[in-house]
């Protein structure tokens, strides 16, 4: 393992051991979930340690514009951290996680619009770009879409990983329903 892996493996050991320590001491709520955002943006201060070197992009002209690395993950498979890495142009409906989640930027914007459920379907009532030094968090239940237009490199926070979230929901527009995620299927294994 090189010098940047083994600093980049402290340096995410450390941020996830503080979040544990953060949702152990003050349970989950928004102020809770604001200072494990603000965790994660001083990980993800250490650009030199997630590049699109470390973290490729998809390949342009395949299935998928975005992918998923685990870079951390309990053995019960709660407080798992992802690296997104994209290379623009990916999307997602309004959905909800079923977890808390934060995401930080590292590099690149990510448009977040927040939603509320109403009975035809989502109200879109705010948004937030997450680029570098910022972030959005996200209670269970809470509800919102991304939108990539060009390269980036963002972390996701789950309290529990995606494989285990059976029951996400995202509402299909053009059904007029709300949906079933179906599972997650580009997510590498980055847990040096």
């Amino acid at each position: 393992m090189d010098e940047r892996a083994i600093a980049r493996k402290r340096e995410i050991e450390a941020a996830v051991a503080d979040v544990r320590q953060i949702e152990k001491r003050d349970g989950v709520t928004r102020e809770s979930l604001e200072k494990i955002k603000q965790r994660m943006i001083r990980l993800a201060a250490r650009q030199d340690l997630f590049t699109p070197r470390d973290f490729p992009a998809p390949e342009p002209g395949g299935k998928r514009n975005s992918c998923l690395y685990r870079v951390s993950e309990d053995p019960d498979h709660r407080f798992t951290l992802y690296v997104n890495s994209s290379f623009g142009n990916y999307g997602t409906p309004a959905h909800n996680h079923t977890t808390w989640a934060v995401i930080v930027g590292v590099t690149g914007e990510e448009l977040n619009r927040f939603y509320d459920r109403v009975e035809a379907g989502v109200r879109e009532k705010g948004t937030a770009v997450v680029r570098q030094g910022t972030g959005v968090a996200f209670m269970p239940e809470d509800l919102h879409s991304i939108h990539i237009q060009a390269p980036l490199i963002n972390f996701h926070m789950y309290g529990l990983a995606l494989e285990e979230l059976h029951h996400r929901e995202y509402y299909k527009v053009e059904e007029r329903a709300w949906k079933v995620f179906p599972p997650h299927s580009d997510i590498r294994e980055a847990r040096g």
